[in-house]
């Protein structure tokens, strides 16, 4: 096995082991203010230290891992089944049907999608729900350009004529026989994909269109930090470092995922 797959599969695993017992390893309550505590620098008590409200960082970040994962997995959960399903229908039917489809595609490729998502959320207002469906909705086209590609070497198989013989609809050879056997590609997009949403839940958080105080996310710590750079360094590294490494590891197991699906391409 790829070692740097290996390396990102560890991480992101004690990441949702975190996420998942965040309870049982934050040692304070992540919305609890002391301000006689505020800006205590790393220590054996606060081991990321304190903001200027006086709330554990490390507790806030344990939590805000919660959130990040979240809206990564859900968001691209999201993109995911609007782009198989609509890359399918392409890939499968072809003719008037493929053409419509991905003009529809090149014309939403045509936006930058982080202004897309900027300014939708701007409209819309902040919230984990919203962010989760506005990244999910701007963010399959990918998806559905692979699944696509996929269909239309797959359907001229034999077991898809067969299939056909047999009597079976559209409808189930493209789920039963032609979904699961060009997926790998789109799981490898899906990986990757959760990494550029952890980014982007980051960004607009950051700006403040993202998860609101006194929920704790990584981009929301950063913005609080940035106003106390000179004096609370930690506000700033930790989420940051905490950013990096996450969206690393899904980078890693992502390309590893994409070698050993794909070993000829990797040579």
């Amino acid at each position: 096995m790829n070692k740097l797959m290996l390396f990102g599969g560890i991480v992101i695993f004690i990441l949702i082991t975190g996420a998942v017992l965040a309870p049982l390893i934050a040692p304070y309550d992540p919305t609890d203010i002391n301000i006689e505590k505020a800006l205590v620098a790393p220590s054996v008590r606060h081991i990321l230290g304190t903001d200027q409200l006086g709330r554990d960082i490390f507790s806030r970040m344990v939590y805000g891992t919660r959130i990040s994962l979240t809206i990564g997995f859900v968001a691209v959960g999201i993109a995911a089944v609007i782009g198989v399903a609509l890359g399918s229908i392409a890939g499968y039917f072809g003719g008037r049907v493929d053409s419509v489809i991905m003009r529809f595609v090149d014309i939403m490729l045509c936006f930058p999608s982080f202004f897309l998502i900027l300014a939708v959320v701007a409209i819309i207002g902040p919230g984990i729900y919203n962010i989760m469906i506005v990244i999910g909705l701007t963010s399959w086209m990918g998806m559905a350009r692979l699944i696509r590609a996929e269909i239309l070497s797959l359907k001229e198989r034999d077991y898809v004529a067969a299939a056909k013989v047999l009597g079976a609809g559209s409808s189930r050879i493209i789920i039963k026989h032609l979904i699961p056997n060009g997926i790998g590609p789109v799981l490898v997009s899906f990986v990757l994909g959760v990494a550029a949403a952890i980014l982007v839940e980051a960004g607009l958080s950051f700006l403040g269109l993202g998860i609101q105080p006194p929920t704790p996310s990584w981009g929301n710590i950063l913005m609080e930090g940035k106003a106390t750079l000179g004096v609370a360094w930690w506000l700033i590294l930790f989420p940051g470092l905490a950013i990096l490494i996450t969206v690393l590891a899904f980078n890693l197991l992502g390309e590893g995922l994409r070698d050993a699906l794909n070993p000829k391409g990797s040579e």
